[in-house]
């Protein structure tokens, strides 16, 4: 009798990057693993990133609700146990995950090493050197379960047709699509917005801008930007991430902070030039798949520190607008030598 295919459970339940930073490991994994089913345990709202995935499927836990605490989670674990997992690939390795691995015993169950120690040695400025990167680690966590994946030539979804409304929303031209997410979760990951506009006024001249950001203030700013410039037009707040996603397929070229909008123009093929303040490649976080050069960086000369903290948290207060010592000429001239 031919061998059933195996069960896999991944879990990866935020951020935002993280989670689409799990795409293209699974997108690997599946060409490389036709036969074998994935459940990834993720939340709700990010289940359009896995939408075009072969033999994927979310499940979305309640964690404010009947999945929420210790016997919330052991609830979670008999309901996960029912749909006949085999094996459990823990992307997250957190708290709650080392929960429902209690819950799982007697599953073979394989958590991410995050390098805890080396990204330590790193902000300290101990070595200061190219880590492992994330996507490595995930892979690395589906080589323990007994998979040979392999990341080198990834192939990716192709460009999502725009629905009637979204194009007429966005308007028809030649121009090249640029897509723009000046912001990150901190301040200190992003690049000061008068010298963006700065990029952005640049820009617009030829070709057409395209905002991405969400949360109230972050609209409010985005609008007048628009308001401001001809051919920008802010997505943010307009669209579900669906659709987003949907718009994102269709640019020529993404810039983004070291933040969630990278990596997701990145799972989706696309090109990311990226802008990097406090924090720094080395820690991991590259977008997938992107040329060294594509990471533009603060003049560590005149910041010896960078990168103070991995996640852009912790820095001395001088630091917070490190990226000014990148002109937004270089900004221009690199995204024009892309496109």
């Amino acid at each position: 009798m031919p061998q059933k295919p195996k069960h896999i459970l991944v879990i990866r339940l935020s951020a935002m990057g993280d989670v689409a930073m799990a795409v293209p490991v699974l997108r690997a994994f599946t060409t490389q693993y036709p036969n074998t089913k994935i459940t990834v345990l993720t939340r709700e709202f990010f289940k359009p990133f896995f939408r075009d995935l072969e033999n994927v499927t979310v499940f979305a836990p309640d964690l404010k609700g009947k999945h929420k605490g210790f016997f919330g989670l052991y609830k979670l674990s008999k309901e996960l146990k029912n749909l006949g997992i085999d094996q459990v690939a823990d992307l997250h390795n957190v708290l709650r995950t080392n929960i429902l691995k209690f819950f799982f015993f007697g599953k073979t169950f394989k958590q991410i090493d995050k390098g805890r120690d080396e990204k330590k040695e790193l902000v300290k400025g101990q070595k200061f050197e190219q880590l492992k990167t994330t996507y490595e680690r995930y892979a690395d966590v589906f080589r323990s379960l007994g998979y040979t994946i392999k990341l080198a030539n990834p192939n990716f979804p192709k460009q999502q047709e725009l629905a009637e409304s979204t194009q007429k929303f966005l308007g028809k031209d030649n121009k090249n699509w640029i897509g723009i997410a000046p912001f990150a979760q901190y301040q200190s990951k992003m690049y000061p917005l008068d010298l963006l506009e700065r990029v952005i006024l640049e820009l617009s001249k030829k070709h057409k801008v395209i905002l991405f950001g969400g949360g109230v203030k972050e609209i409010k700013i985005l609008n007048k930007i628009q308001d401001k410039y001809k051919n920008v037009i802010n997505l943010a707040g307009k669209l579900t991430l669906s659709q987003e996603l949907n718009v994102i397929s269709n640019l020529d070229i993404m810039l983004s902070m070291d933040s969630g909008n990278a990596h997701i123009a990145a799972m989706l093929g696309k090109k990311v030039v990226t802008i990097w303040n406090v924090t720094h490649p080395f820690a991991g976080f590259s977008p997938f798949n992107q040329p060294e050069d594509y990471s533009l960086l603060a003049n560590r000369s005149q910041f010896p520190l960078i990168p103070t903290s991995i996640y852009g948290n912790k820095y001395p207060e001088n630091y917070k607008e490190a990226a000014r010592t990148i002109a937004p000429e270089t900004i221009i001239s690199k995204i024009e030598s892309v496109l």
